[in-house]
């Protein structure tokens, strides 16, 4: 057994005092979050002007300001957990540490900016508890919370109930939060969960995630995936909804454009893990890819990051294993039959010709073709990367268009980094004036 952290979730049904309840608690989350937010910004505005003053810059030391000051910046603090608060601080304070390591190149990803304040209507409504009351009630239909006391879900809990009845899993932390006008209640729990050495499959497939199909699995006949496109199937509906002003209309189309495309991309991923021994996948820039004017949207609304990041995971909860091929690696330029590389392919060549061997294919399905073979060269741990960063991209045996027999691939772990570092107090760096 493997003590892994996951989640359960649930809607709520609550009564009209419950909702004004659970709203005050987001609320009181994000005017402590403004508040820390104001005060990191006046502290360092008075350190670039010379006064020797401390910087609240982690969790710590925001809760010991909002202590001294909270009798008289909210003398109604009373009527909220004091969860709630320090919710709204643990946020500013992970957002603050995201802004440093940024700068300092310990973060990877996007450059993180400095914070910004949270307007009412347009941030997210969530509050979490870790201390206090919180708990799954026997009934299997109510969930307690701290100062909300007992409230009912729309859905049974019996899922996790079970888990905590048997005690193989422990309640780390509850979340509420709002998705246009529904409530949810999400539990992070700490669960005993059996990782198998096998799902007892056999088999090797390529996924090729796209626009087109959301994906192209390699197999005796290949699998093309219908892409849901959730978002474009509502643009008409949303478009009426936006020309008349109904907000909380747009908000649950936008829900169920969400719901949709969970839904999908959980039942393909779950099918994938238990169906096939070894799957292979590629190492996406999605980010990068949304930037392109003409298929920004499209490409949101496939969700490739989300596929990948359940295949993560689930791979490894239903015994199977994921490979994961460079960045750079030509799957759609490389002919599946004979290996020989284009140097070019557009994205409007939908059928892939080889002028070597003559092999005439869907350009997905050769792609999904070559990501199977990667398998052969990837060993080792569950998710692995398929080519190592100092390598020019090629198949292992292979010969290119120069002839030359291409480089074999390398295993480079993806498991994330166990540092746990504190970011450091702000630097001079920090002293200048954020928008």
């Amino acid at each position: 057994m493997t003590v892994v952290t996951q989640a359960y979730r649930f809607a709520l049904a609550p009564t009209p005092a419950q909702r004004r309840g659970l709203a005050s608690h987001c609320g009181a989350a994000r005017f402590a979050y403004n508040w820390g937010l104001a005060l990191v910004k006046a502290r360092l505005d008075d350190r670039a002007n010379g006064s020797a003053v401390g910087v609240p810059w982690t969790l710590p030391s925001l809760r010991k300001e909002w202590n001294q000051a909270k009798g008289e910046v909210a003398p109604w603090w009373a009527e909220n957990s004091k969860e709630a608060y320090s919710s709204g601080l643990d946020a500013l304070a992970r957002a603050l540490a995201n802004f440093s390591d940024s700068r300092a190149g310990r973060r990877a990803g996007r450059r993180a900016g400095f914070p910004r304040f949270k307007r009412k209507g347009r941030a997210r409504d969530a509050c979490r508890f870790t201390t206090g009351a919180i708990r799954v009630e026997p009934d299997r239909h109510h969930v307690t919370l701290p100062r909300l006391g007992t409230v009912k879900t729309h859905e049974s809990t019996r899922k996790l109930a079970r888990r905590l009845e048997a005690g193989t899993a422990r309640v780390l932390s509850a979340t509420i939060s709002r998705t246009a006008d529904r409530w949810f209640v999400a539990f992070t729990v700490e669960a005993d969960r059996h990782l198998p050495e096998g799902n007892g499959q056999s088999s090797v497939v390529g996924v090729d995630v796209g626009v087109r199909h959301l994906a192209v699995v390699a197999g005796h006949p290949p699998e093309y995936v219908a892409n849901p496109r959730a978002l474009a199937r509502q643009q008409r509906a949303l478009a009426r909804a936006q020309r008349t002003l109904a907000r909380r209309r747009v908000a649950r189309l936008h829900a169920r454009v969400a719901s949709r495309r969970r839904d999908h991309l959980h039942k393909l991923t779950s099918r994938l893990a238990h169906d096939h021994h070894t799957v292979v996948v590629e190492d996406l820039h999605v980010a990068g890819m949304v930037r392109s004017r003409p298929l920004a949207r499209a490409v949101a609304d496939a969700a490739l990051a989300a596929l990948r990041r359940q295949l993560a995971y689930k791979t490894r909860w239903y015994g199977a294993r994921l490979v994961v091929a460079g960045r750079w690696y030509p799957s759609s330029k490389t002919c599946s039959g004979c290996g020989l590389v284009k140097t070019k392919l557009g994205l409007a060549e939908r059928t892939f010709h080889c002028e070597g061997c003559g092999l005439a294919v869907d350009r997905d399905e050769n792609a999904a073709r070559n990501l199977a073979m990667l398998a052969v060269a990837a060993s080792g741990a569950e998710t692995q990367n398929a080519r190592g960063p100092d390598l020019s991209p090629g198949l292992p045996g292979r010969r290119g268009r120069s002839g030359k027999p291409a480089p074999a691939a390398s295993r480079t772990s993806l498991a994330p980094s166990s540092s746990n570092r504190r970011p450091p107090e702000p630097s001079n760096l920090l002293k200048l004036r954020q928008r």
